[in-house]
C-alpha cells in the first residue's frame, strides 16, 4: 500500500521515484540534485552513518534536507532550520497528540 501511494502521489507530481528496499546507507549515494531525510536521527551509529553518507551527497552535488522532530542525535550545529510545524502524531508512537517537527538543510 505504501508504495502505491507513494507511486501515485509522484506521479500526481510528475516527478520519478527510486523506491529501495535495501539499506543505502551502505552504497554510495546515487547522483541526485535533492536528497531528503525523514526522522533518521533517533539512534546514535544510524544518525552517525547516515550523516556521513548525506555528506558524501552533498559533496558530488545534492542539496539535503532533513524533516525531523529535533530527535537526540540530530546534528542541529551542523543544520540551518528553514521551517517548524505541528504535526498531529498518535499516542500510541508518540508523547503527545501534537509534535513539533522542523525542516532543516544541511549546511555546506
Amino acid at each position: 500500500f505504501a508504495t502505491t501511494a507513494a507511486e501515485m502521489n509522484a506521479g500526481l507530481n510528475r516527478v520519478r521515484l527510486d523506491i529501495k528496499l535495501e539499506d543505502v546507507l551502505l552504497q554510495q549515494p546515487p547522483p541526485a540534485d535533492v536528497i531528503l531525510v525523514g526522522d533518521l536521527f533517533y539512534e546514535k551509529t544510524l544518525a552517525t552513518h547516515c550523516l556521513t553518507w548525506l555528506r558524501l551527497a552533498q559533496v558530488q552535488g545534492a542539496k539535503v534536507f532533513i524533516g525531523d522532530p529535533g530527535r537526540s542525535y540530530l546534528p542541529k550545529e551542523q543544520l540551518e532550520k528553514l521551517a517548524e510545524y505541528n504535526v498531529p502524531v498518535t499516542r500510541d508512537l508518540e508523547d503527545a497528540e501534537i509534535k513539533k517537527t522542523s525542516v532543516w538543510q544541511l549546511r555546506a
